[in-house]
């Protein structure tokens, strides 16, 4: 099964960018959007690659965050939130039920410049959703979990780790979180296949850091241990453009 999750920082922009091609090549099963920044009723009019059924969970602010989903499996049943009023109105969490597993497509918060949002991100939404895998998990299906985590986890995973020290992304607070999360069970398929630095999945857009690849990796496939024997290739693809975050992907056996 082939899994691609992608920030499009606005599924209307991206459908002017080469979306819809993008999706009919990449021939994946499921396609995790974030960020839409829209709702159904803004892009009713575009037909989707044949095959796809989409799913929506879009944020109550237009043209704010918001998560999508397409998929040509079925989903035996469909989710939005995590369940808890607080935290649901931004679209941030679309999750499927398939026969093997669950993927749960999410879109994290940022703790924004100045950290004004770092307390609600690390002391009331990283517990939150880690329990909200862990119940979903105790429905007696492993869960795998994808999307913009908004957290660079080791310093091999951006560019430049000491100027980013107490940026959003790079807190301790944060990357500590990220490692409880991992030790609750759950691995970072990438680093299942790579280990080495120099990958990224985000860029900023000023001083042509994409092209000099001065980027951070915050975009991730994050599966159950016991997904780990069905793990084939994780993957990065930083030549696809239309968004400042590029697509990551997961194949499982």
């Amino acid at each position: 099964m082939k899994l691609v999750s992608w920030n499009v920082n606005g599924v209307r922009s991206a459908l002017k960018k080469g979306l819809l091609d993008f999706i009919e090549k990449s021939r994946a099963d499921v396609i995790c959007l974030q960020e839409i920044k829209a709702h159904p009723g803004d892009v009713q009019h575009i037909a989707w690659p044949r095959g796809y059924e989409v799913f929506w969970n879009p944020a109550d602010k237009k043209g704010y965050s918001g998560t999508a989903l397409l998929t040509r499996v079925k989903p035996l049943a469909i989710a939005n939130g995590i369940g808890i009023r607080g935290h649901d109105g931004e679209g941030r969490v679309l999750a499927a039920e398939f026969p093997d597993f669950w993927l749960v497509n999410v879109y994290q918060p940022n703790s924004q410049r100045g950290l004004t949002r770092l307390d609600y991100r690390t002391k009331k939404w990283d517990p939150a959703f880690l329990r909200y895998l862990k119940k979903l998990g105790e429905k007696g299906k492993p869960v795998a979990f994808c999307g913009d985590l908004n957290v660079a986890h080791t310093e091999i995973d951006l560019a430049n780790p000491r100027s980013n020290r107490r940026n959003a992304g790079f807190t301790d607070e944060e990357r500590k979180n990220f490692t409880r999360l991992l030790g609750a069970g759950f691995l970072d398929t990438f680093r299942r296949f790579e280990p080495g630095p120099g990958h990224y999945s985000w860029w900023s857009q000023m001083s042509d850091c994409r092209a000099r690849n001065i980027g951070w990796r915050v975009d991730y496939f994050v599966a159950a241990e016991k997904l780990r024997p069905a793990l084939k290739r994780a993957w990065i693809s930083p030549e696809v453009m239309g968004s400042d975050h590029c697509p990551v992907g997961l194949e499982l056996a």
